[in-house]
């Protein structure tokens, strides 16, 4: 919503709403010329002194019963959702949608900086902010839009791109889908919506977005993939745009070798993870689909220093007993990213040759808990020692028996379950040593934790 706002303020129109406590975002807004409240009210809607023409919502996080909701449709104030202004916004823009279960935001960021560094300038929407420039949001000079396609709601249907990447396709928020077809089916709606000249993009190396690329091959819509050597052998029939052929664990991320256009080329990558050079990959195709010079773009993926909250550095030990402690924060909250992030994390410390891998996970939502417990304790159980917290509810109420204790329970490692979110970082204390690599992890509020856990080992 915040980064909605940004590109509205720059286009000169007047911005107005509402939080329920302030933030360093608010103060941002409100710099750039919005008027924010704090706290929900029906007052709020004449901030500006008059009421708004459109009031825009995000329906999965805000209550219908929320008083300015209520005013506004018995003032016959139109009320949208996030997703109806981002298509408007990005009408006459070659439109870059990033899509699929996981690795959204990273990969529409990673292609965000290569435009950058190729001189394109997109107007871009994300999920995060970006760790270099701190923003999520920018109205560019370019003819090119970047944003995030959510499929969670379905709300990717609203558009229609010139460029629709895939990074991967694995059942979730069937609390919305209710089955594994319907969600799998919202994708090939997506890829129906492609502009006639436009391009689908697809992951070769995950079997449902491949297999997305081969039925809408049929539909006669244009499809290009990446991914690794072996995976593009197994999908001969989708033509190859970039072709990831080697990739070396480093100290600090990995280099990766990709073929696009009958050339290699070698980036340095700051991030970590075989998921993360699969994403360089998607970010490199796309920027080139828009006119991206090739090498240019390559430098940007060589700058790239990440997204807050994805596999981000919060700070590090210097001193006394746990010197050499590193703690990263992650917002991973499916099994297959805590998988992803882990391996990575393995990875890392093994490049470097220092201690063990220690997360404290934070279950996100009683849905997603009860649906893949078994799924997350196998993740989770790639660490060397695991902390899970109590579940983070976000929309949903509570679900009687239900807690982080049914996955712990199933960990096959070291495991503690820490219900009282205040003893999370000496739970981490007792298990820790020098040279260590502490994950937080989870989509909710341990992210807190990260900050607790360094004052603890200082």
């Amino acid at each position: 919503m915040s980064g909605l706002a940004r590109i509205l303020l720059d286009r000169g129109m007047t911005v107005t709403g509402s939080d329920a406590k302030d933030s360093r975002i608010i103060f941002s807004l409100t710099s750039a010329g919005a008027k924010v409240a704090i706290g929900h009210a029906r007052e709020n809607l004449e901030l500006s002194g008059q009421l708004p023409t459109v009031v825009v919502t995000s329906f999965a996080a805000i209550p219908q019963d929320n008083p300015e909701l209520v005013g506004a449709r018995e003032a016959g104030i139109p009320v949208i959702r996030r997703s109806d202004l981002l298509a408007e916004l990005m009408v006459g823009y070659q439109q870059v949608l990033l899509a699929g279960t996981h690795g959204k935001t990273s990969t529409t960021s990673m292609t965000v900086v290569a435009m950058q560094a190729a001189g394109l300038d997109p107007s871009f929407a994300i999920g995060g902010q970006l760790s270099k420039s701190g923003t999520n949001a920018h109205h560019g000079t370019g003819n090119a839009f970047v944003a995030e396609a959510d499929e969670s709601d379905a709300s990717l249907l609203r558009y229609e791109p010139t460029v629709a990447v895939v990074t991967n396709i694995e059942p979730d928020h069937l609390d919305f889908f209710k089955t594994r077809e319907a969600y799998f089916q919202v994708f090939d709606d997506f890829a129906d919506r492609i502009s006639d000249t436009g391009t689908l993009v697809v992951c070769l190396d995950d079997d449902h977005a491949a297999a997305l690329g081969e039925r809408t091959l049929k539909r006669g819509i244009r499809v290009l993939g990446y991914g690794t050597t072996a995976a593009a052998k197994q999908h001969p029939e989708i033509p190859v745009g970039v072709e990831i052929t080697d990739r070396v664990s480093t100290e600090f991320g990995s280099t990766v070798t990709m073929r696009i256009e009958e050339r290699d080329l070698t980036v340095d990558l700051h991030i970590p993870g075989a998921h993360m050079a699969l994403n360089a990959a998607a970010a490199l195709l796309a920027g080139r689909l828009v006119g991206g010079d090739v090498d240019k773009l390559a430098e940007g993926l060589g700058e790239f220093t990440g997204v807050r909250r994805r596999f981000e550095h919060r700070g590090t030990i210097t001193s006394g007993e746990f010197e050499g402690v590193r703690v990263f924060d992650d917002y991973a909250h499916h099994p297959t990213e805590v998988e992803a992030v882990l391996r990575a994390a393995q990875q890392k410390v093994a490049a470097e040759r220092s201690g063990k891998v220690i997360v404290a996970f934070q279950p996100h939502l009683y849905s997603r808990t009860i649906e893949f417990a078994d799924e997350f304790a196998e993740a989770l159980s790639l660490a060397d020692q695991v902390i899970v917290l109590d579940i983070y509810g976000a929309r949903e109420q509570p679900v009687d028996g239900v807690t982080g204790e049914i996955i712990s329970g199933k960990v096959t490692k070291p495991v503690q379950f820490v219900p009282d979110f205040d003893k999370v970082a000496a739970a981490v204390r007792s298990v820790a040593g020098p040279g260590d690599l502490i994950l937080t992890m989870g989509a909710g509020s341990v992210t807190h934790a990260a900050s607790e856990i360094l004052l603890e080992l200082a």
